[in-house]
């Protein structure tokens, strides 16, 4: 009994799976290397060759490129450690909705190689990258200025600045003389 209640668990999410692909034209290359899995892993999920996966970060991923949450395919459990969303990753999603972009819509825009990061930000497992040029291609995506975009950047290097051992308030013309810089280069550079 348990085998067969398995089956038809693994049959709805490939079916799920299936249905999103047809439905949104998406190529089977192109969803695999979204959510970082070989081409021939997606056939065989799709044809349940194997189970679905019960792979957090795998499961994780599929949602998010569906844009849907990953509780709806019953093989997900909850992690253990809670992935949080900070305000840089709602502010990204609050963009994609405005310019009404779907999340294969969104990723489509970027190179290949930057999708998997991408699926990763969006589901809040990877903060905001440090190269600002990999930021600033964010914000073109999403018609953001670099001016808006320059802010969650600079938090996100005073959080990596402070975990790493920099003091503030020991360093302050420092600090300053850094991000004004810094500052100077994003506003003045278009």
């Amino acid at each position: 009994m348990k085998n067969k209640k398995d089956a038809l668990i693994a049959m709805k999410s490939s079916e799920m799976l299936y249905n999103f692909l047809e439905s949104t034209n998406l190529h089977k290359k192109d969803f695999a290397q979204m959510i970082g899995v070989t081409l021939s892993y997606v056939y065989n999920l799709i044809d349940e060759t194997i189970p679905f996966s019960t792979r957090s970060t795998t499961l994780e991923r599929i949602a998010t490129v569906m844009d849907i949450s990953p509780e709806e395919f019953v093989e997900y459990k909850i992690p253990q450690d809670p992935i949080l969303i900070d305000e840089t990753t709602e502010f990204i999603r609050e963009k994609q909705k405005e310019k009404n972009l779907t999340t294969v819509q969104f990723l489509k825009a970027f190179p290949r190689k930057q999708r998997l990061e991408i699926v990763d930000i969006l589901r809040g497992a990877r903060p905001l990258p440090l190269d600002w040029e990999e930021v600033s291609v964010i914000a073109q995506v999403l018609d953001i200025e670099k001016e808006e975009m320059y802010d969650f950047w600079e938090e996100r290097l005073r959080q990596l600045l402070k975990v790493s051992g920099f003091n503030f308030e020991s360093n302050q013309g420092l600090s300053k003389a850094m991000f004004d810089c810094a500052r100077d280069y994003v506003y003045n550079n278009k």
